[in-house]
């Protein structure tokens, strides 16, 4: 099993990997060609599409992974409701685009809108091929073919902006990527639908998934209604740059926990009945995750100004206190993920919705409370909600799993000190009358080098295991 949990690990690394960091030098070089407004023209229509998606997906997906006997009726029966719902879906949205856009006074959104929209109906065929994939543990097709799409969706989108296509680039870019990833894993995986369709099969993976669709749907609206009011109350600029603020932290955190949380759901649910190893395995997740996160969110803030003054041009500079604000509240998701996924490891989707009804509304208060002091101030509670949220979704674990969050901070308070000790460090670079890319040259390669020596010199944990599963992985490679 760990041969297996290793391989599919290495392999969800290098499918964010390779994917994330293709997708975020398309971005970049986006990001210099077009406006800000663009940016946030997409941001407001993406609210709308990630909200049916949650109505497209209905938690099955999840379900699937987490159902001990899942078999092909399963996959087929949910593959043909979610096709159905993203049908209703793509005609509602179609019908309503006019409305959108007078709403938010900007004509531009009806069409984009209506195009996008068309990305549900691939996209609910994908959730499925993603749940069979993650049952099945073959992460390498996944590699192949989230790697082929961005590259091809990357260059229609540069090649449409340098056409002067405007936000239709973007709106091209993620068209492009959501087919071709769906017929990409079409040729790769050889999961093919049936011509069946089971009632009874539906009601018992609704009967997990509809919890995970209302916690699925209450985080989108959380989250998202601060896209809508940015958009709304302030402008298409302020918004574009408070998401390219997130859009950093986010690519990181994405690629290294959001791999590592991809393969831990079904190992997770295959030792549901083992508490004791279900334990063992959340530890090492946060251990790993939080080892490697909190570095780089706090090398990441430190080198804010002088990385987007580089990278995304003077234009974009607006962005460094939000990229700095989310760097804080991107920190803590190692603790928020590996926590959930052990309660819906578990099969216990009841407590989740809770963690999300009570997260919600204290997120919701913290909005109306931080609203009337502006953008900034949005972000501030985004953080204070992230804190907040971190010891709510830690409590069931107590009696669950006997983990509590005093002993998960223990877990990972080691690699925290030594992670600020190396910011610190790196902030005097700050002081000095350095370059640009100097002062980020500089700042990048001392962070590291004082990193690893301080986990050598201070024996954290995490380091050893991952020197001890690096070589690990060699070892067998050559065997191969």
């Amino acid at each position: 099993m760990k041969g297996k949990v290793l391989s599919s690990l290495v392999w969800k690394l290098l499918e964010r990997g390779g994917s994330q960091g293709i997708q975020f030098v398309v971005q970049i070089i986006l990001a210099r060609l077009l406006l800000p407004e663009d940016f946030g023209i997409i941001a407001i229509v993406m609210v709308f599409i990630s909200l049916a998606q949650v109505f497209v997906q209905s938690g099955f997906n999840t379900a699937l992974i987490q159902k001990k006997d899942a078999d092909e009726e399963d996959f087929s029966s949910v593959l043909y409701l979610s096709l159905t719902v993203a049908v209703v879906l793509y005609i509602v949205i179609f019908v309503a685009a006019p409305f959108i856009a007078d709403y938010y006074l900007n004509p531009i959104l009806v069409p984009v809108l209506r195009v996008i929209s068309i990305s549900l109906i691939f996209g609910a065929f994908n959730s499925i091929q993603n749940a069979y994939i993650a049952r099945k543990m073959m992460f390498k097709k996944l590699f192949h073919s989230s790697l082929g799409a961005i590259i091809l969706s990357g260059f229609t989108g540069i090649a449409s902006a340098l056409s002067g296509l405007g936000v239709w680039a973007l709106v091209l870019q993620l068209l492009v990527n959501q087919i071709s990833v769906t017929i990409i894993m079409w040729f790769t995986v050889k999961w093919r639908p049936r011509l069946v369709f089971s009632f009874e099969k539906i009601k018992v993976l609704f009967s997990f998934g509809w919890k995970l669709l209302v916690s699925t749907l209450i985080s989108a609206l959380s989250m998202d209604i601060r896209t809508l009011i940015i958009g709304r109350v302030y402008s298409s600029s302020m918004l574009g740059y408070y998401n390219r603020g997130e859009q950093f932290p986010k690519v990181i955190v994405t690629n290294i926990n959001g791999s590592i949380q991809s393969v831990m759901l079904p190992t997770l649910s295959a030792h549901q009945d083992n508490k004791l190893r279900l334990k063992q395995m959340v530890r090492r997740s946060i251990l790993t995750s939080s080892f490697l996160i909190f570095p780089m969110m706090i090398g990441l803030a430190i080198v804010a100004e002088p990385l987007v003054d580089i990278i995304l041009t003077e234009k974009w500079l607006p962005a460094v206190p939000f990229l700095q604000l989310f760097c804080i509240s991107y920190a803590l998701i190692p603790i928020h993920t590996a926590n959930l996924q052990a309660i819906n490891a578990l099969g216990r989707s009841d407590i989740f919705l809770k963690l999300e009804i009570i997260k919600k509304v204290i997120s919701l208060i913290i909005l109306i409370i931080s609203m009337p002091f502006g953008v900034y101030a949005i972000a501030l509670g985004v953080v204070i909600s992230g804190i907040i949220s971190s010891f709510i979704n830690a409590h069931p674990n107590k009696q669950l799993l006997d983990y509590s969050y005093k002993e998960q901070w223990e877990d990972i308070i080691p690699a925290l000190l030594i992670s600020v000790l190396m910011g610190a460090i790196v902030y005097l670079f700050n002081l000095l009358n350095l370059l640009s890319w100097q002062k980020l040259l500089f700042q990048i390669l001392t962070g590291i080098i004082v990193y690893v020596c301080l986990a050598k010199i201070f024996k954290i944990e995490s380091y050893s295991y991952l020197i001890a599963t690096f070589k690990e992985l060699i070892t067998r490679a050559d065997k191969k």
